[in-house]
């Protein structure tokens, strides 16, 4: 019970941090996921068992050029490739069953390509309106996010049988990943009706860019989630961190949006393209 109550505390007290940040500005959106980037490289660092100093100068560095000056599309595009890379890597790398070793070239391509490009990435979603910064478009992803999460727990604990990748994360089922799947589209048709459009012509063209979203959404956070498992068993851990109480680490915490992100920023730069 009490185990319960402070998971819960921590939980709504980074809910709440979390939504007061992005929707008070820009600076302290850019300042929250920054400090969340900070305290995910020392995490993935003791994961990985690589100094982490360097990599927290060069984090630190990264984030602050690509957060305040504006910088071209060319090299925003060849960031996405490398992130985009990366996530290819990493996939392999989980239903790789026999490989529980990284080199130390993954290690640290996989610091740049996971970790700091993504929250450098996580940055811009919010910048890609044409009215500048709007923190709906994360917040939605977010909320997408935490319903594939809820349901794909409820439907996987009421009626799941069929187990998702037993081998690394044994609690995960094929019935609570389709349960967070189908609820996610809901919530992304509901996202689009009630609470943010994107600058297009007809509902219809929302509807079917939040669907996209939800999709891409409930089938890349659950493979975050499962890398994420991966990296705390070939460190032989249960958490990547204890900065939040009953839940883990930031890497516990953000795994999913990590991973998500390269992939849904791909989505709306083909639709910037395509429109």
């Amino acid at each position: 019970m009490k185990e319960t109550l402070t998971r819960l505390i921590s939980g709504v007290v980074y809910i709440c941090i979390l939504l007061f940040a992005t929707y008070n500005s820009t600076t302290s959106y850019f300042i929250l996921f920054g400090i969340f980037m900070l305290i995910a490289i020392h995490e993935y660092c003791k994961l990985v068992s690589i100094n982490y100093i360097f990599p927290l100068l060069i984090g630190a560095a990264s984030y602050f050029a690509f957060t305040q000056y504006k910088v071209p599309n060319a090299i925003d595009l060849t960031l996405l490739g490398i992130s985009l890379l990366a996530s290819i890597k990493l996939v392999v790398f989980l239903f790789d069953i026999k490989n529980y070793s990284l080199s130390t070239f993954s290690k640290y391509f996989y610091l740049f390509g996971y970790i700091i490009i993504p929250f450098i990435i996580i940055s811009k979603i919010p910048l890609m309106g044409v009215k500048g910064y709007n923190p709906k478009i994360i917040l939605s992803i977010f909320f997408l996010i935490w319903t594939n999460d809820t349901f794909a727990y409820v439907v996987g604990k009421s009626i799941g049988k069929r187990k998702l990748f037993e081998k690394i994360s044994p609690k995960k089922t094929i019935e609570g990943f389709l349960g967070g799947l189908v609820f996610s589209i809901l919530v992304g048709y509901l996202i689009s009706k009630f609470y943010f459009q994107p600058n297009v012509k007809h509902q219809e063209m929302s509807i079917f860019i939040w669907t996209i979203t939800a999709m891409i959404v409930s089938v890349f956070s659950t493979l975050g989630d499962l890398i994420q498992s991966k990296f705390k068993r070939v460190a032989g851990v249960k958490d990547s961190g204890n900065i939040m109480p009953g839940h883990g680490g930031v890497l516990d915490r953000l795994d999913s949006i990590i991973f998500v992100s390269p992939f849904v920023y791909l989505f709306y730069q083909i639709l910037n393209y395509v429109s």
